[in-house]
């Protein structure tokens, strides 16, 4: 697909998530998704709802400042980079949502049937899968190759709100210094005929390739 050229609202979106399913989990060493469509393989758990916050991405950097004999500053550089992300897990009574909470190894049995340990975390590394459901059919995958737990939030028990497991992960270097790599492709449940309509292009209905321009001043039917 060409870039666009002029301002183009279809380009603006919210971050809602895929419907069904959209916070998965899975070993470290699992093989990494590669693209926004292909279906996660068996080894990708689910973890259930995310609390009404969503999900939250922080970038830390830390910068370097070079002045001159008079004290002005000549280069300013960033000599680290580190990115975290933060959510709220709603199934508390899922197994796999305590073990990512509390370790793979403290939770035994099943969902609303288990034994969690509460222990120090260890720094047992795993995958992390995010399924956006971006504006206009857009599905953007989200890949956190090489996570660790890093922070937690308090667990509250009363009547008033419902209980979370309140995380926070580090994304480590998957390879190169990435720390998340995101796959951005139109949903294969959007029509060619409805994409041709928007942008006036035929695009692939997987990865957004264009393969061939459509006619000029026809527009294209739903």
């Amino acid at each position: 697909m060409v870039d666009s050229t002029t301002n183009d609202s279809t380009m603006v979106s919210l971050g809602k998530f895929k419907v069904g399913g959209y916070a998965y989990w899975a070993p470290a060493g699992t093989t990494l998704p590669t693209d926004s469509a292909t279906a996660l393989p068996s080894a990708y758990k689910l973890l259930g709802y995310l609390s009404e916050d969503g999900l939250t991405n922080t970038t830390d950097t830390d910068t370097t400042e070079i002045k001159d004999a008079n004290g002005t500053t000549v280069m300013k550089i960033i000599t680290s980079y580190a990115e975290s992300y933060q959510f709220a897990l709603l199934e508390v009574l899922r197994a796999e949502s305590a073990k990512l909470r509390y370790n793979s190894d403290a939770v035994t049995g099943t969902d609303k049937s288990m034994t969690i340990k509460h222990q120090m975390p260890s720094d047992e590394d795993f995958v992390l899968v995010f399924e956006i459901a971006m504006s206009g059919d857009v599905k953007d995958r989200l890949v956190i190759g090489n996570a660790t737990r890093a922070e937690f939030g308090d667990r509250q028990v009363h009547a008033g709100d419902p209980q979370v497991y309140d995380i926070t992960v580090s994304a480590n270097d998957m390879g190169s210094g990435v720390t998340a790599i995101e796959y951005v492709g139109i949903a294969a449940s959007r029509s060619v005929a409805v994409t041709e309509a928007l942008v006036g292009k035929v695009i692939d209905p997987v990865n957004g390739d264009e393969t061939a321009e459509t006619g000029e001043g026809t527009p294209a039917a739903e």
